[in-house]
């Protein structure tokens, strides 16, 4: 069977990384045709040599210095909002991974919707913002979304040969992030404590949303569009182990749970192989070296970002697209040491407050409104 074409957006962050060794296993499977990153060109750059890609998608910024890097390899070097959308809808790209950090990777789902692409997703942002206009994309085009979350993607195994409407609810594990036992006001915590996640390594920025709990708020919203159920059947509970990714409660009182060691290769090979597995080389759980798992209820007073995604997963409309873009704006201003710890979600709350909700947005209102918010808090 001849091998698909991959296109790897977001390849120099966290996801991207992993998903390139993915490849490298399923290299009979899989062809590399483009890669793209913004920033760490330097890393790009060693990427394109060890990966061979066709092409290789920068920043205008970045372009002089990836070429330069590159001066005698054969990959066409991209740049620009062009150069992802060439990425997105290539015709002789199948498959395309999403993991563009921010609000800046929606417009890659987008565009790879239109053209009827299989989408395996790593951006939340993408459904955060836009799931009720990607979906309806997606219908009229037969495009596919395959969850890379590692809770996305326990729920879709969870769920594998059972029948959707016998599911009661989704349980969605959070590990509590670096500050589920500290006591006190979080007002004065460090750049340095929020990064420090106990259990994951992961970019900067969705590492902040851990350590707020946005990042389940988030995955809540992704997963009332990934699978069809309102957030009122979705629960939140703190799994600091982090080896149960997820669960699925059914109307007879079974509950399936997808399990492993924390691992984004898993999530991320079990995207590209969907519904099939293949075989991964890489440490085992052994559960009886773990001993015990813990779970219990999160305190909402302590993390209040949580109460604010389900208000706007229940709302929808454009009230998402402020949940999304604020947290964004002020995360990024707190790594800039510009905000404290708190003032990132009490920021979050105001704009959701002063905002007029539209119901049903078309995806240039939502362009628009992040745009506008981005002008209006920086």
């Amino acid at each position: 069977m001849a091998k698909k074409n991959i296109s790897i957006l977001g390849s120099t962050g966290s996801i991207g990384v992993n998903a390139l060794k993915v490849c490298s296993n399923l290299r009979n499977d899989f062809k590399v045709r483009y890669i793209s990153g913004y920033n760490n060109y330097r890393l790009l750059a060693a990427q394109a040599k060890l990966y061979k890609p066709d092409f290789v998608v920068t920043s205008d910024t970045n372009y002089m210095n990836v070429k330069k890097r590159l001066k005698g390899f054969k990959s066409v070097i991209l740049c620009g909002d062009e150069g992802l959308k060439r990425a997105a809808q290539d015709d002789k790209v199948s498959v395309v991974v999403n993991a563009i950090v921010g609000s800046f990777g929606l417009k890659p789902t987008v565009y790879a919707a239109e053209k009827g692409k299989n989408i395996c997703l790593a951006n939340k942002e993408s459904l955060v913002m836009a799931g009720s206009v990607i979906k309806k994309i997606m219908k009229r085009t037969g495009s596919s979304i395959v969850p890379i979350d590692s809770e996305h993607s326990a729920m879709l195994q969870a769920l594998n040969g059972e029948d959707r409407s016998t599911l009661e609810k989704i349980i969605l594990t959070a590990s509590g992030g670096p500050f589920r036992n500290r006591k006190g006001s979080l007002r004065n915590v460090t750049v340095q404590e929020a990064l420090d996640h106990p259990n994951w390594s992961m970019g900067n920025k969705i590492t902040i949303d851990s350590a707020t709990l946005m990042n389940k708020g988030f995955e809540l919203i992704e997963a009332v569009h990934l699978f069809d159920i309102p957030p009122s059947k979705i629960e939140i509970v703190i799994h600091p182990e982090s080896i149960i990714h997820s669960m699925m409660q059914f109307i007879d009182g079974s509950v399936i749970a997808q399990m492993g060691l924390p691992d984004m290769k898993i999530p991320i090979q079990y995207a590209l192989t969907h519904p099939g597995r293949t075989h991964l080389d890489q440490p085992r759980l052994d559960l009886a070296k773990i001993s015990k798992m813990t779970f219990y209820k999160p305190d909402r007073k302590k993390f209040p970002a949580l109460g604010l995604a389900e208000a706007a997963a229940k709302e929808g409309g454009t009230l998402p697209v402020v949940l999304n873009t604020v947290n964004e704006i002020m995360v990024y201003k707190f790594l800039d040491g510009k905000v404290k710890f708190t003032d990132i979600i009490k920021s979050v709350e105001k704009e959701m407050r002063d905002h007029r909700n539209k119901k049903e947005p078309s995806i240039e209102d939502i362009f628009e409104l992040s745009g506008e918010l981005w002008k209006k808090l920086n």
